[in-house]
């Protein structure tokens, strides 16, 4: 089965970055009839309606369910806790083009250096960078904020950055 990049919703799991193909279709199917229902019918009938085209382990699937309840949850514009994360959340926006590599690089090796938990993403599909509204590549999201657009900043500007993050 070929599946499009658009019918793929990412959502993290236990700090993992995860794909679940149908998620948005799911999410309509059951906004009119299950929107007041518990946590646990609505998680428990968006796994059964969602492991017929994903993978999800037996050993995992509590916590797919609160996620999944929580991802319904905003779809309805209901209110929700906010999610922690453990560490940064570091988004390369750009096509993959040689600055946007580099700028990858670079943050890649200023987090190790400074021994920053976090998550490190590349973004390259379009549409996904264009929800961010920034007008240049490469562009730096750090933690949902726009640091750099348009260039490659210096590796001591990126510490920085990340080191106002982390506090």
């Amino acid at each position: 089965m070929i599946v499009a990049a658009q019918e793929v919703t990412k959502i993290r799991v236990k700090g993992s970055l995860v794909g679940i193909v149908g998620l948005q279709e799911v999410m309509e199917a059951m906004k009119p009839g299950l929107f007041l229902q518990s946590d646990d019918v609505i998680g428990s009938e968006m796994i059964s309606r969602l492991s017929a085209h994903n993978y999800i382990p037996d050993s995992a699937r509590e916590n797919y369910e609160k996620v999944l309840v929580r991802e319904f949850r905003i779809f309805l514009g209901q209110p929700v806790e906010e999610e922690m994360l453990e560490g940064l959340e570091v988004l390369i926006l750009g096509p993959g083009c040689a600055q946007c590599s580099r700028l990858e690089a670079d943050v890649r090796d200023v987090m190790a250096q400074m021994n920053m938990p976090g998550e490190l993403i590349h973004v390259t599909d379009p549409l996904e960078i264009g929800k961010y509204g920034v007008m240049g590549t490469p562009a730096l999201v750090i933690n949902k904020k726009i640091v750099s657009v348009g260039t490659t900043p210096e590796k001591n500007k990126i510490r920085q950055w990340l080191e106002d993050a982390a506090v």
